[in-house]
């Protein structure tokens, strides 16, 4: 979703109008002059407003929360589903752009004069056809990232799901790759190699990106499997720049009769300011957790906020319920974290206060992705008497 501030709101959607979006109407201009540039440009971008509009509509309906984006040579419709999307929804909210592109265009362009498949020579025929019709068609073409191409990867994760994204990518390089080619030996089409070339970009940046999370997730795995060892074995073996998590190196001080310099350890890791290089201790057992709370003063200070989920999150685990609320309630007030809030939540349900945890989880669902924030409720024990409860649905769909 965008982060900055909307240029105005249309049906209820926030619609982000960048820089860049009006600079690509000012090119369209120039290149085609102004007796059809204008034109040109003026439809173009209604008719991508329009078709951003048909996928937030759609997007709603599935009770999606939706916000339109108007970029260079793009506009893009974001939205965060309430709940896992059936494929049929997926196709529909992709479909629904491009259709509505094209029968708002051609609805125009007969509006306007036209009276069959080919525009005569007027600025407003032309600018209606290709901005409508013609560019809605484009768009259904079956390669990333148009929304055909996404049909068609919803379409065959049907059959392989885990390789679909995989075999989208080699569907959009060999169709670009080959449009280029042909592009190139036509002297008459090679003007029009760039928007070939543009697709092979934007993949190009969704490889590296999907690259780039597979190594954080391969990371985050292995540091979650070399601190689970920890506690079992005592074999600290960590990758390369990380380290075991504070709550660990304390209890190796509290078994070494140091109890002071454990306290210390994890006072010093809640007024840490440096990156974050370790994960928490869940795999801790939970009367070595309870001996480490013990050690803690109280009222407990004030920390960064990793280190107070963290702490809020074995408080809740030892059973110091009202004291997670109130670190994770404190840590929430200063970094908006939506996970915090789905720790005072918990302490609330323990504490079988459901107004209040109903409140906080609306809160969280404010900010947080719905697949995570699900996971965080279906892997909390203290939600188990509320997972039912018509309130908690409510709560988390605002």
């Amino acid at each position: 979703m965008a982060s900055s501030a909307p240029a105005f709101r249309l049906f209820g959607f926030p619609v982000h109008v960048r820089v860049g979006f009006l600079l690509f109407m000012v090119i369209v201009v120039a290149l085609n002059g102004p007796e059809f540039g204008i034109a040109l440009a003026i439809f173009m971008a209604v008719f991508t407003l329009l078709h951003e509009l048909g996928h937030a509509f759609a997007a709603r309906r599935t009770g999606a929360e939706a916000e339109i984006a108007l970029d260079f040579m793009a506009g893009y419709a974001a939205f965060t589903p309430t709940r896992p999307l059936r494929k049929l929804e997926r196709i529909g909210i992709s479909f629904a752009g491009p259709a509505t592109q094209i029968i708002a265009g051609t609805l125009v362009y007969f509006a306007v004069g036209g009276r069959g498949w080919r525009p005569e020579h007027d600025a407003l025929q032309v600018g209606a056809w290709w901005a409508g019709p013609v560019i809605g068609l484009f768009n259904l073409i079956p390669i990333l990232p148009f929304d055909g191409g996404n049909i068609l990867q919803v379409a065959i994760e049907a059959i392989t799901p885990r390789h679909a994204r995989r075999i989208m990518y080699g569907v959009t390089i060999g169709v670009c790759g080959g449009a280029i080619a042909w592009m190139m030996i036509d002297p008459t089409l090679q003007p029009l190699v760039i928007f070939a070339a543009i697709p092979l970009i934007t993949v190009a940046q969704m490889i590296s990106a999907d690259r780039a999370q597979s190594q954080r997730t391969d990371a985050r795995a292995q540091l979650a499997r070399a601190e689970a060892m920890a506690w079992a074995t005592d074999t600290v073996d960590f990758p390369h720049g990380t380290v075991p998590s504070p709550w660990y190196r304390a209890w190796q001080q509290l078994r070494s009769g140091n109890p002071h310099m454990a306290r210390d350890l994890i006072l010093a890791d809640l007024a840490d300011t440096n990156p974050v290089s370790w994960c928490p201790p869940d795999a801790a057992p939970r009367a070595a957790l309870e001996q480490l709370a013990e050690l803690l003063p109280r009222p407990l200070p004030p920390g960064r906020s990793f280190s107070s989920y963290v702490l809020s999150d074995v408080l809740l685990r030892v059973g110091e319920v009202h004291t997670a609320g109130t670190v994770a309630a404190e840590a929430y007030g200063t970094y908006r974290s939506p996970m915090l809030a789905v720790h005072v939540a918990r302490a609330a349900a323990a504490m079988d206060d459901r107004s209040t945890a109903f409140a906080w989880l609306s809160t969280a669902a404010r900010d947080a992705h719905p697949s995570a924030l699900r996971a965080a409720i279906d892997n909390a024990p203290e939600f188990a008497a509320l997972r039912h409860d018509p309130a908690l649905a409510a709560a988390i769909s605002n």
